[in-house]
């Protein structure tokens, strides 16, 4: 089985300009392909792990990555599956931005001569000059043909903006330059870039009458279609100080029974023939499953230590097996001789944001003690019982052990 078979048998392939073509180039390891990055946060998150992932496998048969960090197009911000157009950065956020990306890709890509490439398209973009890139750029563009691209028909309701109108325009130009200076062949993005892949090979087309090459990614969604690598308390984050190994590995541990295979193809690098076999499993070891899935993945990002932790953490929780004692820790200081209200000790550890939600999540039967459910709302929790150490749970599947400094 070729490289581009493994893509395709792991469901990692939405669309493809020229599929014999991409076949050819994948499997004997003559993609140059470029897939980028816009510096919207100082970390990366999961939406972008499955596009490393690609890139890793690609790596690994051969292929060459080109890494382009958007410090120019991340000026305007790609409006693709936004209903409100992105908050503007400064540079130095954007700066700030790209340097923390650089540090977590070089976990999975490796970088190098003759291995994979980063470049900052703010070192062309911002050199053009605007009626030069009319003359020369502008005249392949058509109006009409962008307003139908799916990534503009879905803000034109709310409203889109000519600055963010350039997007496909800015990004379309990165191909035709990585083409010309770099000799790249390919690009790859999320499924939602598709219009803006296909404005790429067009450009590359027209303005050197040479062909180029465009693939798309699925996105990874729930059942419901959402994207996963949401949380109520926002994106999983792969920076280990935004969210901890463990509440990473809780994540994969707690996603929807129908999303376990999917997610272990699509995302980790257990064999094939291992993964066809864990779906013949009953259905009774879909937590085994689970417990897999998160234990792979927390290995990937942050290390097999920190995978040993959050699951030996996970199974102390759930099965009462397992060393708890890396759980999520909140340690109080400045307790009276009387202990503290579980209110306050709620709002000291991150588990509700002011009284009155966690007055609503006692009520509503979401908060337990050390496996005790809680709906006395004014409880005082001892200092004896602090300098002991709790564990308090709340829903579900959040978990912080509390005690004294």
């Amino acid at each position: 089985m070729g490289i581009y078979e493994e893509l395709e048998e792991r469901g990692l392939i939405a669309q493809v300009t020229d599929e014999e073509e991409i076949r050819d180039l994948i499997n004997r390891g003559g993609a140059k392909f470029y897939i980028g990055f816009d510096p919207t946060a100082d970390s990366l998150h999961v939406g972008h792990f499955m596009t490393l992932s690609l890139m890793r496998r690609l790596q690994q048969a051969g292929n060459q990555p080109i890494v382009v960090l958007g410090g120019g197009t991340g000026m305007i911000g790609d409006p693709s599956g936004k209903t409100d157009m992105r908050s503007v950065m400064t540079v130095e956020t954007i700066n700030h931005n790209i340097e923390c990306f650089k540090k977590q890709m070089s976990k999975f890509i490796e970088f190098g001569p003759g291995k994979a490439i980063a470049v900052n398209n703010a070192d062309w973009l911002l050199n053009l000059k605007y009626v030069d890139l009319l003359r020369e750029v502008g005249a392949f563009f058509s109006v009409n043909k962008m307003l139908a691209a799916e990534c503009y028909k879905k803000r034109m309701e709310r409203g889109l903006t000519f600055f963010e109108f350039n997007y496909m325009v800015m990004q379309s130009y990165d191909f035709y330059y990585l083409h010309e200076h770099y000799g790249c062949n390919m690009q790859f993005g999320g499924d939602d870039q598709w219009s803006n892949l296909l404005s790429g090979t067009e450009l590359i087309r027209k303005m050197t009458g040479q062909n180029a090459y465009a693939l798309t990614i699925p996105l990874l969604v729930n059942s419901d279609g959402t994207k996963m690598g949401k949380t109520v308390a926002g994106a999983v984050w792969l920076d280990p100080e935004k969210t901890s190994p463990f509440d990473f590995y809780q994540y994969w541990r707690n996603i929807e029974d129908s999303m376990v295979i999917k997610s272990m193809k699509m995302l980790t690098f257990i064999p094939l023939s291992q993964i066809h076999e864990m779906e013949r499993w009953d259905e009774s070891r879909i937590n085994e499953k689970k417990e897999i899935l998160a234990y792979e993945l927390t290995k990937l990002i942050h290390g097999q230590e920190e995978a040993d932790k959050a699951r030996e953490a996970a199974r102390a929780l759930f099965s009462g097996e397992g060393d708890d004692a890396n759980m999520p820790t909140t340690e109080l200081s400045d307790v009276l001789e009387n202990g503290l209200s579980l209110l306050e000790i709620l709002i000291h550890s991150g588990l509700a944001n002011s009284k009155g939600e966690g007055r609503r999540l006692i009520e509503q039967g979401g908060i337990s003690i050390d496996g005790e459910k809680i709906n006395d709302v004014n409880l005082i929790v001892s200092r004896e019982k602090l300098s002991q150490g709790i564990k308090i749970k709340k829903g579900k599947k959040v978990f912080q052990k509390i005690r004294l400094k």
